[in-house]
């Protein structure tokens, strides 16, 4: 009955693109996190603006014949099915608003020029037991770790901003700490 897009999960999330970094859709956020700062690529902006659409446009409609049908299958005192359609639609209208905020307070990634590590910048690392990898910087909300984009707010991403080509960076993770040298910044 529900469509997915490709990428998408269906772990009980609505409509969730696979785009990392947002926490838990369905929970509101605090005062505190609207506060900072929210960078999206032009990549990241336009998979928000097709998530959002696709919330509004398809998911809705699917929510709302979900719960007609539930309405009209009878008493909706103690119907499951008509209040599982209430919270369906209590958690899309809950995602919509929240790209919606994203989108109003994101501010464009543009790569600065030079030869230090920034937001959009592309870094090559070499680790301490000699393995290469290479990350892009990108916001909390397009983080996706095993895809190479790192959050600059993650502790690998908050370390390598501000380096430059042959520098030693040490960063203190959760699984310890790591040693990179940086081989090259695009």
């Amino acid at each position: 009955m529900w469509s997915i897009l490709p990428g998408e999960h269906r772990s009980g999330e609505i409509g969730e693109l696979d785009l990392v970094g947002v926490g838990n859709p369905t929970r509101p956020r605090r005062e505190a996190e609207m506060e900072t700062d929210v960078f999206l690529t032009d990549d990241g902006r336009q998979r928000a603006l097709t998530q959002l659409e696709f919330l509004r446009t398809v998911r809705r409609a699917e929510v709302a014949q979900y719960l007609h049908d539930a309405k009209e299958s009878g008493d909706v005192v103690d119907n499951a099915a008509y209040e599982d359609a209430k919270n369906e639609q209590a958690r899309l209208e809950g995602r919509i608003m929240e790209l919606e905020q994203l989108l109003a307070a994101a501010k464009p990634i543009t790569k600065l020029p030079g030869d230090v590590v920034s937001l959009g910048s592309i870094a090559r690392l070499r680790t301490a037991d000699d393995r290469e990898c290479t990350y892009t910087i990108v916001g909390a909300f397009e983080a996706k770790p095993s895809a190479g984009l790192i959050s600059n707010e993650s502790p690998v991403g908050k370390s390598l901003l501000g380096h430059k080509v042959g520098d030693l960076v040490i960063v203190s993770t959760p699984g310890g700490v790591k040693e990179y040298t940086i081989l090259s910044i695009e």
